[in-house]
């Protein structure tokens, strides 16, 4: 596994490279100190996963998450960050990244952060079966991992087909906050229910035509949500 780790203080993506090399000493971790060339450290290194502090000068973690997510590329990133705010962390993942952790952190947290997420891309891979989904224009291949409306097809991150393939393949059927999460995610996120919600909005936002009034994920308020239709 190769790990980009992009923070503009040099001490601290030492310190980060240091505890992912002792808790995974076959693992090679490549160091950014610069918002502006961390997206052709990306496109170079091609790594499996990217750290990403969100506080630099310059051009900022939020920036370079935007344009990421706008090329396509659905490296899973974790944003690092010194503010424990809730609109920072829910900015990072409505921009498209997979996790957060705040800092100070152990080498430890840090360690099951990045396997999880790294658990979950590759699960996403893994996630295919010979059926496809059709409702409304929209037609979700399962096997060739791809969703397409009416002719236009929707580029989704991991996480984001991670998630319309559970709730797709129990459409018709309320799945509950702690399900998906657990299904999605890993059973260590079964709180954090505002992943779900995020999540849910960045789908409703590429698949609906009109997000406020939903026809495919509908919310099912306090328990869950349910893909509307049926698969065949």
């Amino acid at each position: 596994m190769k790990i980009l780790v992009i923070d503009d203080e040099p001490d601290v993506t030492a310190l980060i490279a240091m505890g992912i090399a002792d808790q995974h000493p076959d693992w090679q971790v490549v160091e950014c100190n610069s918002g502006p060339d961390a997206l052709a450290r990306i496109r170079d290194e091609r790594p499996d996963a990217v750290l990403l502090d969100l506080a630099m000068p310059g051009r900022d973690g939020f920036s370079v998450l935007e344009e990421l997510r706008e090329t396509e590329n659905d490296v899973p990133v974790i944003v690092l960050t010194a503010r424990d705010l809730e609109h920072d962390k829910v900015r990072g993942l409505e921009l498209g990244a997979d996790d957060y952790i705040t800092k100070p952190f152990s080498h430890k947290e840090l360690s099951a952060r990045v396997d999880a997420v790294l658990r979950r891309y590759h699960a996403s891979a893994a996630l295919a079966r010979p059926n496809v989904f059709t409702r409304a224009g929209l037609r979700l291949d399962f096997a060739q991992r791809r969703l397409t409306i009416g002719e236009r097809e929707v580029a989704l991150t991991p996480t984001e087909y991670n998630l319309l393939y559970h709730l797709a393949t129990n459409a018709g059927r309320v799945m509950t906050h702690e399900v998906l999460l657990g299904s999605v995610w890993g059973p260590e996120y079964r709180a954090e229910v505002h992943y779900l919600k995020v999540y849910v909005g960045r789908l409703r936002n590429k698949i609906e035509a009109d997000p406020q009034q939903p026809r495919h994920i509908l919310t099912v308020r306090g328990v869950g949500y349910e893909f509307s239709g049926s698969l065949r």
